[in-house]
């Protein structure tokens, strides 16, 4: 038999496509690939030492905030939000303990897992994680497959349904593809050091930061307090923790 009569899965033609458009040239000299392992410093590869994270705390979350929410559509240049269909990279989950009738408000993105499902799923390699933890989709190979929206455990990633204007250049998009929070991505890479939802957070419920430096505000609070991982049973090992739930 020769080789074009060896039949070819349909996984061995996606990860082709993705190998293939993993070398794609955007520019004389630059890859996706390359971009995708931009650091904030110019010149300098992103490194496992670091490890962006964010703690949450519910306790001091205000019940019907969401200006973490607004925060977020405004720096990504999202969109809508009232429809099912519309994306939402955070949204506010109300909490009641069913035995004390304690409530509680807690801001919910995609946690940035050590070991990220939608990762394991994706046939073509469009979501991947970066060196410093954080978890990204690669739009120009995304297929539009949803299998990491099967995959996360937290319901964070939405779907581009119809087409989008107004983008920003710095937060690319496109229809037909999966997004989720980028922990703000092109901020940390030019070195604002923070996020829009911590940012515009009026009650500094949201700490951003590294998780890896002991000398961090991030870190020094996680040692200090009782920390909680959504799900922390199935051992993804999150970037997002919460506390005062």
């Amino acid at each position: 038999m020769s080789e074009r009569d060896v039949p070819v899965t349909r996984r061995a033609m996606l990860a082709g496509a993705a190998a293939a458009l993993a070398g794609v040239t955007l520019a004389p000299g630059i890859r996706l690939v390359e971009v995708a392992q931009a650091a904030a410093e110019p010149g300098k590869p992103v490194t496992s030492k670091v490890r962006w994270g964010l703690l949450i705390d519910a306790g001091r979350c205000t019940e019907g905030c969401n200006e973490c929410v607004l925060a977020c559509n405004r720096e990504n240049g999202l969109e809508g939000g009232a429809r099912p269909t519309d994306p939402q990279w955070i949204r506010i989950v109300e909490l009641k303990d069913r035995r004390t009738g304690r409530k509680a408000s807690a801001p919910v993105m995609c946690q940035h897992c050590a070991s990220p499902p939608c990762v394991d799923v994706c046939p073509t390699g469009a979501s991947f994680k970066r060196a410093d933890g954080i978890v990204l989709v690669d739009r120009h190979t995304c297929i539009g497959c949803r299998y990491c929206m099967m995959a996360c455990p937290y319901k964070a990633r939405s779907f581009v349904h119809e087409p989008l204007t107004a983008q920003k250049p710095e937060v690319p998009r496109g229809k037909g593809c999966v997004e989720s929070c980028t922990l703000c991505v092109h901020k940390i890479d030019r070195g604002d050091g923070t996020t829009a939802c911590a940012e515009a957070c009026p009650t500094q419920a949201i700490l951003f930061g590294d998780l890896n430096d002991p000398a961090s505000a991030i870190a020094r609070r996680v040692a200090e307090v009782r920390t909680t991982q959504l799900r922390a049973d199935l051992g993804l090992d999150t970037g997002v923790r919460y506390t005062g739930l």
